[in-house]
Parts: structure tokens; sequence; C-alpha cells
């Protein structure tokens, strides 16, 4: 059936983000939609013919790979680091690579278990594979003080080690700080501190390089993560410019990312950048949310290109839709992958179900089905090796049965105690290349906390 709404939405959508039209039946092999990873604090990076990140897991350091940026978020991680030590293996956050030489360094935070104990930590690679195997290398940058987000930077030709620490009279994490690096483990000397805006006194956390035009840019995440607000603001230093005088260090106005209300994207930063393949095109990679509620859960990562501005300045534009189809970076080899929407002649429906805009940019393509009648099921027919299940987890969500090609159920919770939007909800095993069944059957059960039983279906990715 024609549903004229629908096209309207999609025309619209297409202009004002300068989308790859992605069709109701699928999007094409060079084209992508996010999340990209279900995790926070995204350290990404193109090497070698391959994409690889790693974010923040609390217990361990992951990794995940793949040669295309559209089949990433069906990638398996691969663990390279958990610790024994109890004073550092735990609240493990916000790991960054960093190559040097013939070898790779991992820099991370670490605590006990209390927030006020996090420092920072260096893992080296026994060779130079980004996925290790990697040994503990050092402790850095111990000033006796709470420390987190550390990464490395190189201004003229000397490395830098910055990092967010307590800001003098505010408390908490609101401070950024520089200091020398002797090796990539080892800082020397004393600190400095940069003092940075931010439109609220939370944090200054996350510091992050990109250097252009003559200019070092750094980047930072500001309020706290788990509002809506969390977002990137920016200083500079010139070539040249001494970055342990704090007044070389220019501050720029206003956020440079940020919240958008009209595509569903809150709280955008902790974030990282990469070049295509081709080294032609910048990239960002960041986390947000789908959801405007305070929470530190649901934060997915998600990556968009980037500009510049003709006064030498990054320009990052906003936030896109998290189902928004992009163009995958220039020289990305792309793959088979296709989407497909709940409306789309792939998925049929038995027993008793609604369906409508009503849920609007926390949908894809602004629209889901639901039911909430036990034994009312969906069935999608795809073609590929593996299959993704996105949509809406609410307070009212139940208990939903998925299988493949008539296998065993897997029983998987839609419930969250806040609503949140094309969320990952199921990630099928491997499977052999062809045409598959899935299907979701509602059982009409649900964990004690929700309200009902109700499933949605909205956005399937097909890999």
């Amino acid at each position: 059936m024609p549903r004229p709404w629908r096209a309207a939405l999609a025309a619209l959508t297409v202009a004002m983000t300068v989308l790859v039209p992605a069709g109701e039946a699928g999007a094409a092999a060079q084209s992508f939609r996010n999340p990209v990873n279900p995790s926070a604090d995204p350290s990404l990076i193109h090497h070698d013919g391959s994409y690889y990140v790693a974010t923040t897991r609390g217990d361990r350091i992951g990794i995940w790979r793949s040669p295309s940026l559209a089949t990433l978020l069906a990638a398996p991680e691969q663990v390279v680091w958990r610790d024994s030590d109890p004073t550092r293996n735990r609240q493990m956050w916000a790991p960054a690579f960093r190559h040097v030489g013939s070898r790779w360094y991992l820099y991370y935070t670490a605590s006990d278990g209390v927030d006020a104990n996090h420092r920072m930590y260096v893992l080296e690679s026994a060779g130079d594979d980004p996925m290790g195997p990697y040994t503990f290398k050092a402790r850095i940058a111990d000033f006796g003080e709470y420390a987190i987000d550390g990464e490395p930077i190189t201004h003229n030709g000397q490395s830098y080690f910055l990092w967010s620490g307590p800001g003098r009279g505010l408390g908490g994490p609101a401070q950024l700080y520089i200091a020398r690096m002797s090796n990539p483990w080892t800082v020397t000397g004393g600190r400095v501190a940069i003092p940075a805006d931010g439109g609220c006194t939370e944090v200054r956390e996350g510091p992050t390089p990109l250097h252009r035009n003559g200019r070092t840019f750094l980047t930072y995440s500001t309020c706290d993560t788990g509002k809506p607000d969390y977002q990137l603001w920016m200083k500079s230093i010139a070539d040249g410019a001494d970055p342990m005088v704090a007044a070389n260090w220019k501050q720029h106005p206003g956020p440079v990312f940020s919240r958008n209300d009209a595509t569903g994207v809150w709280g955008p930063g902790h974030h990282s950048f990469f070049r295509s393949p081709d080294g032609t095109e910048d990239w960002i990679a960041y986390h947000g949310k789908n959801t405007g509620t305070y929470t530190y859960d649901f934060r997915t990562t998600r990556v968009q290109r980037f500009s510049w501005n003709a006064d030498g300045t990054p320009s990052f534009g906003r936030p896109l839709a998290a189902g928004a189809t992009q163009q995958l970076p220039s020289g990305d080899p792309g793959a088979a992958t296709s989407v497909i929407n709940d409306f789309d002649a792939q998925v049929t429906y038995a027993g008793t179900w609604q369906s409508g805009s009503g849920c609007g940019n926390q949908c894809f393509w602004s629209d889901d089905h639901w039911s909430g009648q036990a034994g009312a099921t969906a069935t999608v027919t795809f073609t590929g090796s593996r299959v993704a299940l996105l949509s809406v987890r609410d307070r009212g969500n139940g208990i939903a049965a998925v299988s493949i090609d008539g296998g065993p159920e897997q029983r998987v919770d839609y419930y969250s105690g806040i609503r949140v939007g094309e969320q990952l909800n199921y990630l099928s095993p491997v499977l052999p290349r062809g045409q598959h069944t899935l299907r979701v059957r509602v059982t009409g059960e649900r964990n004690p906390a929700s309200g009902s039983t109700v499933i949605s279906m909205d956005r399937i990715e097909v890999f």
C-alpha cells in the first residue's frame, strides 16, 4: 500500500542531511547506519585495511575489528586485557589507541570500584597489531589525585599527555591538564592546567586532538555524560606556540557539537577522529543516546563525516539520526548489507499488531509495529549471514522469543525503566550465507518491573 507521508519524510531527511537514499526494501552496499557499536567512549581508527574500535566495558578492555564500517556492529568483541590487580580492575573506562613505532599503546582509566580512586594506565602491544596481545606497561600521569580520559598529543614534534582531573575549587573532574612525555608511558616534569569553557560546571573531559591548517584543535566533552546536554567544546593552539603555557590556548566560543532534538540524538560526546581509508575524508566517532532522560545507559557509538570552515576550523555539523543512511567513508570496500523497515514486504505479521508514527524520532523512519498479544508473531525473510533487531525499549515492554529458521528460541527482554529508541535488542549468531527466516513471538510474559507485555518491531539490519 502506498504511504505518501513516508515518502515525503524520507525526501525531507535526505535533503536535510545529504544522505544516501536507502529505499523501502534496503540500502546499497556502499552505505551504513548508526550505531556501529553498542558501547560508549569510542576510540576508533582505520589501520592496514581494517577499522578498530575500543569502548568502555567496565571490567575489561575489548576491541572490535571489521574491514568495513557497514559490518562493525556485527563484529565480535576480542577481549585484550583483564587485570587481576584489585586496585585497577574495575570501572575501566575510555580506552584510547596510540601507534608509536612498531607498538600500539592503549591508554585507559580504572579504579578499585571507588570513583574517586580513578587513575590512568597504559598497555603495550607485543607487536604491530592493534588487537595485541597486550601487557600492562605503566601507571601514567599520577599526581596523587583523580585522573581520567588521558590521551597523548604531538605538538611541535614533542609528545604531551592530556587528561581530566579535579578543578580547583569546583570539585569533580572539571579541569584539563597537560604534561610533557619522555616516552609513550612516562610523563616528566610538572603539569599545567588548561582552563576550558563548557556551558556548565560538571566536567571537562575526554580531551582529543585534531591537527590541521597550522593549528592543533583540542576538542573536549562538557557537562555530565548522563545528561542530554553532554556536548563538545573546543580550544586550539597555533603551531610553534608552547602548549605548556595555558594562555597560548585559544578558547572557541560555544559548543561545536551538541544535542539534536529534531533527529532524536542527545548527549553526543566523548569522541575520537579518524580518516577515511583513502585519506581524503575526516570522520568523528562519538557516543550518543536516543533518549533525553538523564541516564548513563544506552550510550552507543556513532560516526559521521565532518568538514572544514573557511577560517580553517572544523565544522562538525549536527548529530544525524541513528537510522540515517550515510555513504561509507571513501575507500571503504563496503559490504553486502541491507536494512528492512517494519512496514516492508519482507516482514509478515500474525495475530493482533498495531502500527503508527507515534514514536517519532525514536523509531526508524518514524514508525513501528507493536503487539502485546501472547502468540502474535512477526516473521522476517532475509538473505545474508547475520541479522540484528533494533527497536524501542520501554517500561511497558515485555519478553519476546526470537528464533532463526525454526530453531531454538532465545528470550529477549524489551523492558527498560526509561523509553529509548533504536536500541540493539538482538544480534543473531553467524549463519550460513543464504536465505533465512527470523521469527519474533510475543510470549505474553514480562519481568516484574514492566507494566505490560508489548514487543516492538522497527528496524532490521541484515549483514
